[in-house]
């Protein structure tokens, strides 16, 4: 590869607890690639949707200042979480067009940064996730160049999370009612794409909270109509999206009285495998359903 790519990282907050693995297969991950990350250590939680529920000028303050400290580097945002991606990234898309719409507004959200020492939002640069700049900026060959373990034979269902594909007006980078970006990722390393309803659809993490059964009944429907369709496991790009597929998968069963068993993997675990990073490097072990048996299927 001829470029160097480079990023101010946005790890987000269940990346850095929860849901740890997906932190350290990032880190494995963008290492082999040789893509840099320049973690934003004084970045604040995005809110999850939630901080707009009191105040939309909260919510876009803080990520505002998100979006800053990136540009303070003269680097595009890259975070690896879906519901980050949808908040940052529609914050940024609004602010943008404040410029010329609403510049008073504007100036109202870089007061409150300036009154508090922080750089001003300036709409100088982007807001990506993980799989997009794996796609649009390395590039699919160059990934499938790096794959020493093909990971063929198995079957992979995509679960997108919501807030990736339709949070932002726009969506450059896919289709989000029918997306192709994961997809065409498993067949560059090999592997088989599981086709289902439910994986553009929400996994039920934001009604966990006030309507659980519901919340599972949802999580449920999805992991069965993607057994159905023959998966070896589901993938996301979304921490939160694993939370409620993988780490609850066990209280969900109960709810759908139905054994599910299905391994749910981080998006960056999965490619790290096809590069021959071993699964005690990618924090496989952390996860609620076991994922012993897809491993034995890949000979490891």
């Amino acid at each position: 590869m001829s470029f160097h790519l480079k990023y101010a990282y946005f790890p987000g907050c269940v990346a850095q607890g929860a849901c740890r693995e997906l932190y350290q297969s990032t880190q494995a991950l963008t290492q082999a690639l040789g893509i840099e990350l320049i973690e934003l250590k004084k970045a604040a939680c995005c809110g999850s949707g939630t901080f707009k529920e009191d105040s939309p000028l909260l919510e876009d303050t803080v990520n505002a200042r998100n979006i800053a400290l990136a540009e303070e580097l003269n680097l595009p945002l890259l975070t690896h979480c879906s519901t980050c991606q949808g908040v940052i990234g529609r914050v940024d898309e609004r602010l943008k067009e404040f410029r010329q719409t609403q510049p008073a507004y504007l100036e109202q959200v870089n007061d409150l940064l300036t009154q508090q020492g922080c750089l001003p939002y300036q709409g100088s640069t982007t807001v990506k996730h993980l799989l997009y700049a794996l796609v649009s900026d390395y590039g699919l060959d160059e990934i499938e160049k790096r794959v020493s373990r093909r990971l063929s034979n198995i079957k992979c269902a995509a679960f997108y999370g919501c807030y990736l594909l339709r949070a932002q007006k726009s969506m450059p980078y896919d289709d989000p009612y029918n997306p192709q970006a994961m997809e065409n990722i498993f067949r560059a390393i090999g592997a088989i794409p599981i086709y289902y309803r439910g994986r553009t659809q929400c996994c039920g993490w934001p009604l966990s909270s006030y309507a659980t059964t519901q919340a599972f009944k949802m999580a449920g429907m999805h992991l069965q109509e993607a057994l159905a369709a023959g998966a070896d496991c589901m993938v996301t790009p979304c921490p939160l999206c694993h939370l409620n597929l993988d780490s609850r998968q066990p209280e969900v069963e109960r709810v759908v009285g139905k054994k599910l068993g299905l391994p749910v993997l981080h998006l960056p675990q999965l490619i790290a495998l096809a590069l021959g990073i071993q699964p005690k490097e990618l924090g496989l072990e952390r996860h609620i359903v076991s994922t012993r048996p897809l491993l034995e299927k890949l000979g490891f």
